[in-house]
């Protein structure tokens, strides 16, 4: 799958983060619940270090309630980090992220001095909403489009905390490639940058594992097709995405089946297990150490080996 999701605005952003990290006391970053790893910016594992940090958890009333559970016990393993489990209709519950910051930071609570954060995450995973929230009156542009916010602000919050906003951020490069499918999925990036059928078929293979029941009764099929491809097809036959002669339009079933899995219609669906990853990241390092194997070959003038 090839995706042209890197704008200049963001390859700017992602230098000004870089830039402004190191005055910064503590990050928040805004997780999507149903991909939680996928939506992390790798970019932040190499310049954290071990500085406090919240992930935040949204749209959690899309997720997998259980699996959002699990995430949270998954990420906490990492130190300094804590997490907030929320869906943008939770004004009370985001709130909780001004004392969770108070909270992780007692010398500069007690020394009543500034607590400078940093808020990032992804497009569409509602970190304007919740920026608003914490702000309490409208600061951030919010939309159901990716990349609505373009230019860094800062912000006073209460109890001494000022918030740096940051344009959401994807990065050029997805070594892995499940993440990057998952990001589509999820509608993080421009449906414009990517084939639906595409991204529908890798839907519904996890989907016709993980969730049968859900697609199942949607889409009132017993039993479920097991090839994602035929699957698609009696799903788009079933919803009337049809031309001339019967034949299913895979494109408009598509476009069905992702409008309906984003809007939860398909029920609380999670679209990554911390097993995945794991297993995800064997993978990931073994093709790292055949490219290192074959461009240190390259470079000693002999043949890779395959």
């Amino acid at each position: 799958m090839q995706i042209q999701w890197y704008p200049g605005h963001m390859h700017k952003a992602s230098k000004e983060i870089k830039y402004a990290l190191p005055d910064i006391d503590l990050l928040i970053e805004i997780l999507d619940a149903r991909i939680p790893y996928s939506s992390q910016n790798p970019m932040l594992a190499s310049l954290r270090g071990d500085k406090p940090t919240i992930r935040v958890l949204s749209k959690t009333d899309l997720a997998d309630p259980e699996l959002t559970k699990k995430w949270q016990a998954y990420l906490e393993r990492e130190q300094a980090v804590k997490t907030l489990a929320v869906t943008t209709q939770q004004p009370d519950k985001i709130k909780q992220i001004i004392d969770l910051c108070a909270k992780m930071l007692p010398e500069k609570t007690a020394a009543n001095k500034v607590i400078r954060t940093m808020i990032m995450g992804i497009p569409n995973v509602g970190k304007s909403t919740i920026i608003n929230v914490l702000a309490g009156r409208t600061i951030a542009k919010t939309g159901n489009e990716p990349a609505v916010t373009k230019q860094q602000q800062r912000i006073n919050l209460a109890n001494n905390i000022v918030l740096s906003d940051t344009p959401g951020v994807l990065w050029p490069n997805v070594e892995n490639r499940h993440s990057g499918y998952r990001l589509a999925v999820s509608g993080a990036i421009k449906d414009t940058a990517f084939q639906h059928d595409d991204i529908a078929l890798y839907a519904l293979e996890y989907l016709r594992t993980a969730y049968p029941e859900q697609l199942s009764q949607r889409y009132r099929l017993a039993p479920l097709p097991e090839e994602p491809l035929a699957l698609l097809q009696a799903i788009g036959a079933k919803r009337g995405c049809l031309r001339s002669g019967g034949i299913v339009e895979l494109d408009k079933a598509a476009k069905l089946l992702m409008n309906e899995l984003r809007a939860g219609t398909l029920g609380q669906i999670t679209l990554e297990t911390p097993e995945m990853i794991e297993a995800e990241m064997l993978e990931l390092a073994a093709i790292r150490e055949q490219k290192a194997a074959k461009q240190a070959a390259r470079r000693r003038g002999g043949n890779p080996q395959n």
